[in-house]
């Protein structure tokens, strides 16, 4: 993927370089990971579906709206959350898991720091490893991701979720994050994860003030760099909410923002609550800009 600033003059948007071509029929520049909180307490979604059932048929209708990929999770990371024991989250993730495997072939993604969950995850039909520690809080993340040689989003973060809010501090954030996130990406590395399997995602939200929020996104062509893919997470969070005035539930449009900014920036994987609102919105930014 090229840079979207032309550098040899001003940085003016240089659209037509932001994305390959759309050429090959159903071949799309942008990829949508569908959330699917099996939680009590996720910031957004929490508690709508703990149930197995409920579950997966939001995940099948995810699907119907366009998911790319669905990212399963039974531990909120919300600011101030709580860890689970490995036998709760056990308990939400695999049956569902196992059950959606059953009803489709759409990559199924296991949002956990915990080896051992994602080793079940994978053994029972997950394809994605979304670790928001990368590593950081089990060192054997690195071994079952090489072991199963599957996509890996490595995101940055600081602490744990309970305390990562708690005054954040960069340099410059944007140098910070890129430096740490290449210091886990080549962990992985070295424990045997190939290259093409490796996903960045700079954690917005994550240990970040709002400042440093919009700074990531704004620079985030500098992420590129590393040679990655870019994941962005950004739905409905609380930057968002900083900027519009507006609670959780009034984020849609906000958070439909700043995934066109990302698009715009490089981005290619987008975590999204609302599948359906993205996907419109990326099909026509894609279609308008490969337009000949």
């Amino acid at each position: 993927m090229t840079a979207i600033f032309d550098k040899t003059g001003s940085d003016k948007l240089n659209i037509s370089k932001a994305h390959p071509s759309m050429e090959l029929i159903g071949e799309k520049p942008f990829t949508i990971m569908g959330i699917v909180n099996v939680t009590p307490d996720s910031f957004y979604d929490g508690g709508n579906y703990s149930s197995s059932v409920f579950a997966l048929t939001h995940a099948l209708k995810l699907i119907d709206d366009g998911a790319d990929i669905i990212d399963i999770g039974g531990e909120s990371s919300r600011p101030g959350a709580q860890t689970v024991t490995i036998s709760e989250e056990r308990k939400r993730v695999l049956p569902l898991i196992k059950a959606l495997r059953k009803e489709t072939d759409v990559p199924i993604s296991i949002d956990t720091t915990k080896s051992a969950i994602a080793q079940e995850a994978l053994s029972l039909g997950a394809t994605w490893i979304n670790d928001i520690s990368a590593g950081r809080f089990d060192p054997a993340m690195t071994t079952v991701a090489a072991e199963y040689q599957c996509p890996v989003v490595l995101m940055h973060s600081r602490k744990c979720p309970i305390n990562m809010q708690i005054n954040p501090e960069y340099k410059n954030v944007v140098e910070d994050v890129i430096k740490e996130l290449t210091d886990s990406v080549n962990l992985f590395l070295e424990k045997g994860t190939s290259k093409k399997n490796i996903i960045i995602d700079p954690g917005i939200g994550f240990a970040k003030r709002f400042e440093d929020n919009i700074a990531l996104l704004n620079q985030l062509e500098s992420f590129l760099n590393l040679g990655f893919p870019v994941l962005i997470g950004t739905s409905r969070k609380s930057f968002i909410g900083h900027i519009t005035g507006k609670d959780t539930p009034h984020r849609l449009s906000g958070t439909l923002g700043s995934i066109a900014a990302s698009y715009f920036r490089g981005a290619t994987f987008f975590r999204v609550h609302d599948v359906d609102e993205t996907n419109d919105l990326l099909s026509v930014l894609t279609s308008i800009e490969n337009y000949k």
